[in-house]
């Protein structure tokens, strides 16, 4: 009895034993830290449904399979590297950038979860790997962006790119006169300066072939102008009108009427000064308001306003300027001072207002609605420029992150 019960339970634990799979296993060593069989075939898969949804003729499996090796290990290292530098990605920080994700989807989070779900991916995953791109992204920024250098020379190359001027730049609306002589063109300078309109005076007196329409040229690119035209119009704004300009023609005045496109904008803005008083230990509101009223009142009784910003003010990024804050426009300052700002007239001292910086009162100097077309295009000029770049040192960081790294593949087959 005892020996066929000792048979049946050996038969039963061989059984057991033979039933068990191996659920995963170590593919590859990278320094301290491992990738596993199992994020090899994730990632193949993956790569394999995005050939098939794109339509593209897989490569062999073994091509895939290299390609997400060698990405798997650069994602080790630079998470290993996070890891060192004590990079951490806090769960509001990750609760937000999934929240962005899900309404760049169009989607509330809560049905953006289940999206996720049912696309067969659970959502502690998807979690971790948003949080896992973001420590990446922390540690590019920081170990690629320092090293990115864009000389002013190369920038203003870049801008005068074929590439450049046909992407960024703006059309204008241009309207020219056309003469004979250099004392007719300057004659039209006076006559436009005290106030005749440039069509008006156009029609009158042009040569040129579309004078019956005031002068007016198609729209076109600075680019796409005689070398003579865009040298004198380059970076100017509407209302402008050139000097004389002499061709093989004769004498050409020219005058932006209008110009279009993706970067034209223009943008309400204040040249003010304040002086900022700020409450304390040593000083109370009550205190503080108290001083700054009386500096204010000091100004109304003829001293001078820089003078006093330069002794008294509190804000360090302007009072060593006399209170000038510049050319600013909405949005920039606290809410309560732009309104202040906004309601007062040119040359008036307003009224001390209080805001999360403590007691202020202010000036306004000019006013001016100003074209952002130029620093618009200045701005992305440099975002472009800048991403060539910081796509190159990427790839050669990681690169030589790779090179440097300790790492064993493991042959599993």
């Amino acid at each position: 009895m005892k020996k066929l019960t000792l048979t049946i339970a050996l038969s039963l634990t061989a059984n057991i034993h033979s039933a068990i799979e191996i659920l995963d296993r170590i593919a590859v060593i990278v320094d301290d830290g491992l990738i596993m069989e199992s994020q090899i075939k994730s990632g193949l898969d993956e790569i394999v449904l995005l050939y098939k949804q794109q339509n593209i003729p897989l490569p062999s499996t073994d091509s895939l399979k290299d390609q997400v090796i060698e990405s798997l290990i650069i994602e080790e290292l630079q998470l290993q590297m996070g890891n060192r530098a004590g990079v951490r990605i806090s769960d509001s920080e990750l609760n937000d950038a999934i929240t962005r994700i899900a309404n760049n989807s169009n989607m509330g989070l809560q049905e953006f979860i289940v999206y996720i779900e049912n696309d067969g991916e659970s959502y502690e995953s998807f979690r971790e790997n948003v949080r896992k791109q973001m420590i990446i992204q922390r540690i590019q920024r920081g170990r690629v962006g320092s090293e990115i250098d864009i000389t002013e020379k190369e920038f203003a190359a870049f801008l005068e790119t074929d590439e450049s001027l046909t992407e960024l730049e703006p059309e204008f609306l241009v309207r020219q006169i056309l003469v004979q002589n250099i004392s007719e063109a300057d004659a039209l300078v006076s006559r436009i300066e005290n106030g005749e309109e440039f069509s008006e005076v156009a029609k009158e007196v042009s040569l040129s072939s579309n004078a019956s329409i005031g002068g007016e040229m198609p729209w076109r690119k600075i680019s796409d102008m005689p070398e003579l035209f865009s040298n004198a119009l380059k970076n100017k704004n509407i209302g402008f009108i050139s000097k004389p300009l002499k061709s093989g023609a004769g004498y050409h005045l020219l005058k932006i009427e209008d110009k279009r496109g993706q970067f034209v904008q223009y943008e309400d803005q204040w040249f003010s000064r304040h002086i900022l008083l700020s409450p304390s230990a040593i000083r109370d509101e009550e205190s503080t308001k108290i001083e700054i009223t009386n500096i204010r009142e000091r100004i109304l009784n003829g001293e001078e306003f820089a003078a006093l910003a330069e002794e008294y003010s509190e804000d360090p990024g302007s009072a060593k300027q006399g209170g000038d804050l510049d050319w600013l426009g909405k949005g920039v300052l606290a809410p309560e001072f732009e309104q202040i700002m906004i309601e007062s007239s040119i040359g008036q001292i307003s009224e001390v207002f209080q805001t999360q910086f403590g007691f202020h009162f202010l000036e306004v100097l000019d006013k001016r609605n100003y074209d952002m077309t130029r620093d618009l295009i200045e701005d992305r000029a440099y975002q472009i420029l800048y991403g060539r770049k910081y796509e190159e040192e990427l790839e050669n960081t990681l690169r030589s992150m790779r090179a440097e790294a300790f790492v064993e593949i493991k042959d599993l087959d």
